[in-house]
C-alpha cells in the first residue's frame, strides 16, 4: 500500500483541529483506503493549538506534532513538516478547513492517473477569500508566470500533492524567504491543476493582511527576478539619451541665438529628478545586497522547540 503524508501548518487553530483530523481520517479510511500520516507543525500559536495537537497524538500514533520556537510563517512551517514526511506522496493543506479534506481524493486521482505529473495543485472553483486576498493572489500569480515563464493559466495554491522525489529536491533548496509554489517551479515543470472546492473560513481571520500581501509581493519580485534593476537601467539609459539631446539643443542655441541667465527652476527640477533616480537606484541595489547578506548568513528556515515523531530508518521508494 502507498503511504500519504498530510502536512498542515498550524497557527491559532485550536477550535478546528479536532474536526480537521476526523475528516482527514474519515476520507482515508472510508474513501481512499490507503495508509496515511498527519504532520501538524505549530508555528508558535498563541492559543491552545499545541495542547490539542498533543491530545490528538495520544489518540492516534499516525499523527506527528512539531512546535516551532517562534513564528516563522506558513512556508517555513511546511518545509519543516516535509522534512519529517515519510510518504510516497506528500499533501499540503491549510489548517482552517477552507481546504475540505473531502477534496483530497481529487488530488490523488489526478496525480496517480498521470505519471508525467510531479505535482498537482488544487485550483479553486470559487474562492472564499476576501477581495484583498484574492487581488494579492492574482498579482502574485502574474508575477510568478512572468518571472518563471510558466503557463499563466497555472494556478498556485497551498492545497497540493507532490511526489516524494519532488519534496526531497525541494528540501535541498536553501533560501532565506522560501515560497513553496515558487520553489516547486524551480524543481519541476510537470505541474498541473485540478478543480477543487474552497470553503469559507469558519473561525478567526486570515493572517494575510493587506500589509502582509504587499510585503510578500515585493519579496517575490526581489527574490526571484532582477526586474527592478533592469527597469532602473532602462530609465537611466532613457535619461542619458534625453540629457544628450538637451545638451545638443542648448549648445546649438548658445551659438545661434544665445541663452539668458534665466532657467533656475528648470535646473532645480532636473537636479531633483536625476538625484531622485540615483537615490532610487541606491535603494534597489541596497535591497539586493541585503538579500545577498541574508543568504551568506545561512540562517535556518526553522528551529524546533519540541518534536514528537517516530521516523523510520528506511524511506519508502517513490511510486
Amino acid at each position: 500500500m502507498l503511504l500519504y503524508s498530510i502536512v498542515v501548518p498550524v497557527y491559532n487553530s485550536a477550535k478546528v483541529l479536532d474536526e480537521l483530523y476526523s475528516r482527514i481520517r474519515d476520507v482515508f479510511e472510508n474513501k481512499i483506503g490507503e495508509e496515511f500520516e498527519i504532520i501538524l507543525v505549530d508555528d508558535s500559536s498563541r492559543d491552545e493549538s499545541f495542547s490539542v495537537m498533543e491530545k490528538l497524538r495520544k489518540e492516534d500514533a499516525r499523527i506527528k506534532i512539531i512546535q516551532l520556537s517562534r513564528n516563522y510563517g506558513q512556508h517555513c512551517a511546511l518545509l519543516c513538516g516535509m522534512n519529517y514526511a515519510e510518504g510516497d506522496f506528500i499533501i499540503t493543506m491549510d489548517d482552517d478547513l477552507q481546504h475540505p479534506p473531502e477534496e483530497i481524493p481529487k488530488l490523488i486521482i489526478e496525480i496517480t492517473s498521470h505519471e508525467e505529473l510531479d505535482v498537482v495543485i488544487g485550483e479553486y472553483a470559487s474562492k472564499k477569500h476576501g477581495i484583498i486576498r484574492n487581488f494579492g493572489t492574482h498579482m502574485s500569480n502574474l508575477v510568478t508566470s512572468y518571472v518563471f515563464g510558466n503557463d499563466p493559466n497555472l494556478k498556485l495554491t497551498s492545497f497540493r500533492i507532490m511526489r516524494r522525489l519532488v519534496v526531497e529536491n525541494l528540501l535541498q533548496l536553501k533560501v532565506s524567504y522560501p515560497r513553496i509554489g515558487h520553489l516547486l517551479l524551480l524543481v519541476s515543470n510537470r505541474i498541473g491543476n485540478v478543480t477543487v472546492e474552497h470553503d469559507k473560513r469558519l473561525y478567526g481571520k486570515s493572517g494575510y493582511s493587506f500589509k502582509r500581501l504587499v510585503k510578500d509581493f515585493f519579496h517575490n519580485i526581489s527574490n526571484n527576478t532582477a526586474f527592478p534593476l533592469i527597469f532602473l537601467r532602462n530609465v537611466g539609459l532613457f535619461s542619458f539619451g534625453i540629457s544628450v539631446v538637451l545638451a545638443l539643443y542648448y549648445m546649438i542655441r548658445y551659438f545661434t541665438v544665445g541663452i539668458s541667465i534665466q532657467g533656475w527652476t528648470t535646473i532645480i527640477l532636473l537636479m531633483l529628478f536625476f538625484f531622485g533616480i540615483t537615490l532610487l537606484g541606491m535603494g534597489i541595489v541596497g535591497e539586493y545586497l541585503y538579500r545577498v547578506l541574508e543568504e551568506t548568513k545561512k540562517i535556518p528556515n526553522y528551529m524546533i522547540r519540541r518534536c514528537e515523531v517516530e521516523v523510520k530508518e528506511e524511506k519508502k521508494n517513490v511510486k
